[in-house]
């Protein structure tokens, strides 16, 4: 075995590694791996940085029968894009899993993450919202919100689109951007119950620290993605969604105590353990039941998991043996 390390830049990885559906389907496969119960994934190591309006997260997760696992440092600085920076950026390093040695540094600037946040959101819609979901509101109008309108064009017929942001100029700026792109109709709309009106899903994607998506405004048959809620500080959904939802997920149900929506839900009283919801894993599977009807409201909680990491580097890997 060669000790030579791999070192991959941010433009290398772009030219070669995208929002795919076998992306989506590599983020599937670790889900359900997760599931499985072999995988050894700590907890998040998460660094809150309130006077710089910045955080720093730490997740890696080995997978039995992969060749190494991946070690991801991420840092999200809020405050970036008034100084013209990115607000992600970051870097995975990819050890054997056999010898510990480092086999490859991912110098990839928080990409692989954005790539693997989107293609959760994905495969949550895949096994979540209904199979004709057509109309998408989403919340935000950053690099994410893009992304994950993206994956969802991959596993459903989208063909309308509402954008909610706090900064209606970013929102309509975005939805200029995208519309009419591949047939579809967007637009921005400036009341969030508005935009929710008639989604078939909802996504949020933003940091937002109070409730952004009102229990009250939800209709049969939605499916909400909340993404953005992946820190102890951070809230997207009124408590009261989750109660009112038919069915609640989570990616990984100890860090949506901690960190997602259902630490909100939790805080206000409205469950107790032991909590028996399932993750997104464990109905991939087919050991628990997804979506049984047109008329119930889903909700999918995604804090993102290391898992996540480890298999898009092995993803990267690969495409790259591939030479």
């Amino acid at each position: 075995m060669s000790d030579e390390t791999l070192i991959l830049n941010e433009d290398q990885l772009r030219a070669r590694v995208y929002l795919d559906a076998a992306l989506i389907d590599v983020i599937e496969n670790a889900f359900a791996l997760l599931a499985a119960g072999d995988v050894v994934m700590p907890p998040v190591l998460s660094m809150h940085l309130p006077d710089v309006n910045g955080e720093v997260d730490v997740k890696t997760a080995y997978v039995p029968g992969l060749p190494g696992f991946a070690v991801k440092i991420s840092p999200g600085f809020f405050d970036n894009p008034s100084r013209g920076l990115p607000s992600t950026s970051g870097l995975m390093v990819v050890l054997s899993a056999e010898t510990g040695r480092v086999r490859a540094v991912l110098l990839d600037n928080g990409y692989l993450t954005d790539l693997r946040t989107a293609a959760a959101g994905g495969v949550a819609a895949r096994h979540l919202a209904r199979a004709d979901a057509a109309r998408v509101a989403i919340f935000g109008a950053g690099l994410q919100a893009r992304m994950q309108l993206q994956a969802l064009r991959l596993v459903r017929p989208i063909t309308e689109v509402a954008i909610w942001a706090r900064d209606p100029d970013k929102a309509r700026a975005l939805a200029a951007e995208l519309d009419g792109e591949g047939g579809l109709s967007v637009r921005a709309e400036a009341d969030p119950q508005q935009a929710a009106a008639g989604a078939d899903i909802i996504v949020t994607t933003t940091p937002a620290s109070q409730p952004i998506l009102r229990a009250e405004w939800l209709q049969p048959g939605q499916h909400v993605t909340a993404m953005g809620s992946d820190q102890p500080g951070k809230n997207e959904l009124d408590p009261l969604c989750l109660d009112r939802a038919d069915l609640y997920v989570a990616d990984r149900l100890s860090q949506t105590q901690a960190m997602g929506e259902l630490r909100a839900a939790l805080l206000a009283g409205l469950f107790a353990p032991p909590l028996d919801f399932p993750e997104l894993g464990q109905i991939i599977s087919g050991a628990a039941p997804g979506r049984t009807g047109t008329d119930q409201i889903t909700i999918a909680d995604l804090t993102g998991t290391g898992i996540q990491d480890t298999a898009i580097a092995s993803h990267v890997l690969t495409i790259f043996s591939q030479g």
